[in-house]
């Protein structure tokens, strides 16, 4: 569930920031793959990691969240 404060429990690996750039982008999790050379699988494992520990539930709340704590612009 999203928490109102504006820390991340675990900083984002650098693979991790990388995916969340494309997902606020608007790319999709298949497109995001393409981009990054890996699998869709993948790129779902990195998204989910985000969700959790951003404390999100969806892209939306990840973009949002992202901004509030300064890892996207």
């Amino acid at each position: 569930m999203y928490q109102d404060s504006i820390s991340a429990p675990e900083p984002l690996t650098s693979r991790e920031r990388e995916v969340l750039s494309l997902v606020a982008a608007g790319l999709s999790n298949r497109a995001i793959a393409e981009e990054l050379r890996i699998s869709p699988h993948t790129t779902k494992t990195h998204t989910r990691s985000i969700y959790a520990k951003l404390t999100v539930r969806n892209r939306v709340q990840a973009i949002n969240r992202a901004v509030a704590l300064g890892l996207l612009p």
